[in-house]
């Protein structure tokens, strides 16, 4: 996936006010507008430039699209960090629909989760306000024990000169026990300000998990790869597993091979019915590095006299 430079595209500077994007962009769509152009490419420029000032018109996507940073050049490859917008707060349901639009996988990438929790409404001269959306990351541990966090967000506002700028705000957020990936938290009253008489929007906490050197999360099962010295599978051996629990010990049955699955019921993240926690067995050789290491090798070759590679026939 190749990255897009939408301020190359708009031929503006990355300083840009609201109204410079808002200018260029007018210009440029009657330069390219398919109906009325005689450019070989007017509708692939017309429809770039449709997805550039999608993003820059806004100034809470232009605001996150920022943070990835200047140093990108138009057609590198590109995948988006999976923390690139972590604690940016979105207005009016968060990300645009961009299977609807048309825009480029980038663009999807980015922006096209079709988040679809509803805006503000309006009653007589009162408005409710806009719920909000933001994606925050937790520790897994988090989910199995719950946990209050102060988590900080990043919201939007364009300032005196035009040009969008990020505030921050902090809240203590409960996070419940048993909380999955890509779950919703609910804080009522808390997204954006109503009009007249009209209520707070609510926001939507979308939970992450941080990445873990031990473990990765499938729904509500946690995997971990376990270092095993060869012989521990090969004979049979009890390990102590570290756990978000708590250590426990790991019997390993005799003769288990490299990647055997061992399944820990109901020891993954809580739940009514919990998820499994399964350790994948990885076998670790031990080096070679002195003369005693080495001769328990031969050793080994010889008794063993055994062809890893005899089912390969030939």
């Amino acid at each position: 996936m190749e990255f897009k430079d939408y301020y190359n595209i708009m031929g503006v500077e990355r300083d840009a006010t609201q109204d410079e994007i808002k200018r260029a962009y007018r210009k440029l769509a009657r330069k390219y507008h398919p109906d009325v152009s005689k450019e070989a490419d007017a509708e692939q420029r017309f429809k770039e430039v449709g997805e550039a000032y999608e993003v820059l018109k806004d100034p809470e996507k232009r605001a996150a699209y920022d943070q990835l940073g200047a140093n990108w050049q138009a057609g590198q490859d590109f995948r988006p960090p999976p923390d690139w917008d972590q604690g940016f707060e979105f207005h009016g349901g968060g990300f645009t629909d961009a299977d609807a639009a048309g825009f480029s996988d980038f663009f999807e990438s980015l922006f096209g989760r079709g988040f679809s929790q509803g805006g503000g409404r309006r009653t007589g001269f009162s408005a409710r306000g806009e719920d909000t959306h933001a994606k925050v990351l937790i520790d897994l541990e988090d989910a199995y024990h719950g946990a209050t966090r102060g988590v900080t967000l990043r919201h939007t506002e364009l300032g005196p000169d035009g040009r969008p700028r990020v505030q921050e705000r902090t809240l203590n957020v409960r996070i419940p026990k048993g909380v999955r990936q890509g779950q919703h938290i609910r804080l009522s009253g808390q997204g954006g300000a109503g009009m007249g008489q009209g209520e707070a929007g609510d926001l939507y906490l979308e939970i992450e998990f941080r990445p873990h050197p031990l473990y990765h999360v499938e729904g509500k099962d946690v995997v971990m790869e376990l270092p095993v010295a060869p012989w521990e599978p090969a004979l049979g051996a009890t390990v102590k597993v570290p756990m978000p629990t708590g250590a426990v010990d790991l019997k390993i049955p005799p003769g288990s091979g490299n990647r055997r699955k061992l399944r820990l019921k109901g020891r993954g993240i809580p739940a009514a019915t919990p998820g499994d926690l399964y350790v994948v067995l990885n076998v670790v050789l031990p080096p070679a590095d002195s003369e005693a290491a080495k001769a328990a090798y031969r050793q080994m070759e010889q008794a063993l006299a055994f062809d890893p590679r005899a089912h390969m026939g030939g």
